[in-house]
């Protein structure tokens, strides 16, 4: 999928003005992930305004591809996205984000939010769902996608690489995985934690097409899409080199903003480098 540069600038404005509802929707319930929010917006942003077949209109929608957020803890980005492309009315965003018995749990769940493909929020299970999609899919005869995005910490699931080795082995080429590699998990960065190095030489060792992108660059991310859907008996894996806390600078590459709401200061300050 081609972008020309005008194109490219609208899709840079849409990340931007995502990353301001995310800051607006965890400063105002002071609770939920900003940092790993952050480093997938362009990622969300690439798949729901120009890639996946979606009707927001009819969430339900059997032809749709399907979006598992297989790190749910980075809830607010899909939420922000879901609400400009039209799933629930923005004013969700601030009343009813990690709420009881709101409309947006901290964690994604498809029974009270329009456009959630799957409930998530325990690590380490979304390639797995994602398998069954798309072998069922292929059962019936339906030709739409699954994506999945999978944070790096993530992947010392080892039922990310159950799930991975089964994929490959039934071929199943509909299923696109992002790899948010921003080097940083809860309790530090993920080299220190538990090194998952050399990562791209793990997805191939499972017979995965892959492919290595900078995370934030738009052209990148479509043309990665575009050679994923062109790859035929083996899922795909895009290993995104992200930012944890990326577009505002204190955030950036910061431990503190994996779970920690900014005050008042920080937000004041966040809301100003992202306008």
């Amino acid at each position: 999928m081609e972008s020309n540069g005008w194109e490219v600038l609208q899709l840079q404005k849409k990340a931007q003005q995502i990353r301001r509802d995310i800051l607006e929707m965890v400063y105002r319930r002071q609770s939920g992930h900003l940092g790993g929010s952050f480093s997938i917006v362009e990622i969300l942003v690439a798949l729901y305004y120009k890639t996946m077949r979606i009707d927001p209109a009819n969430p339900k929608w059997e032809g749709r591809d399907r979006f598992i957020l297989s790190k749910g803890h980075c809830a607010p980005a899909l939420y922000a996205v879901l609400a400009d492309v039209g799933y629930f009315p923005k004013a969700y965003l601030t009343e009813s984000f990690r709420c009881v018995n709101g409309k947006l749990q901290g964690h994604p769940d498809l029974k009270k939010t329009p456009g959630i493909d799957m409930s998530s929020g325990s690590l380490g299970i979304g390639l797995s769902v994602a398998c069954g999609m798309a072998f069922g899919g292929r059962i019936k005869g339906q030709d739409f996608r699954v994506f999945v995005v999978i944070g790096d910490g993530e992947t010392n699931e080892g039922q990310i690489w159950e799930a991975a080795k089964t994929a490959a082995h039934y071929k199943l080429d509909k299923i696109t995985a992002f790899i948010d590699l921003n080097g940083l998990q809860n309790d530090g960065p993920t080299a220190r934690e538990m090194s998952m190095a050399p990562m791209a030489a793990k997805w191939r060792s499972f017979n995965w097409n892959v492919i290595e992108i900078d995370g934030h660059d738009f052209p990148q991310i479509l043309a990665a899409v575009d050679k994923a859907k062109q790859s035929t008996g083996q899922p795909t894996a895009i290993l995104c080199r992200t930012v944890k806390g990326k577009g505002v600078s204190f955030m950036e590459n910061q431990i503190k903003f994996h779970g920690t709401p900014p005050n008042e200061e920080e937000y004041q300050k966040a809301l100003g480098e992202l306008s």
